[in-house]
C-alpha cells in the first residue's frame, strides 16, 4: 500500500491523518507498517482524501 508515501507526499504526521480517521496515531502507524490490515472504510477515506482511487493505495494501478 502507499498510505505513508501519500501521507509524506502531502506533508502530513500520521498524527494529522490519525485524526482525520477518528483512531489513534499508533494504530494508523500500524496500518501503514503493515502489522494491521486497513479496514474498507479507512481505504476509502483515505482515497477521499487524498483524491486518488482505492486502486492506486492498493498499489493495482500506478494511475493516481
Amino acid at each position: 500500500m502507499r498510505i505513508r508515501d501519500l501521507r509524506e507526499d502531502s506533508d502530513l504526521t500520521q498524527k494529522e491523518v490519525a485524526d482525520y480517521l477518528k483512531i489513534k496515531q499508533n494504530t494508523y502507524s500500524q496500518y501503514e507498517n503493515g502489522q494491521r490490515q486497513l479496514p474498507l472504510e479507512y481505504l476509502i477515506a483515505l482515497a477521499k482524501f487524498y483524491d486518488t482511487s482505492t486502486d492506486f493505495i492498493l498499489g493495482l494501478t500506478d494511475e493516481k
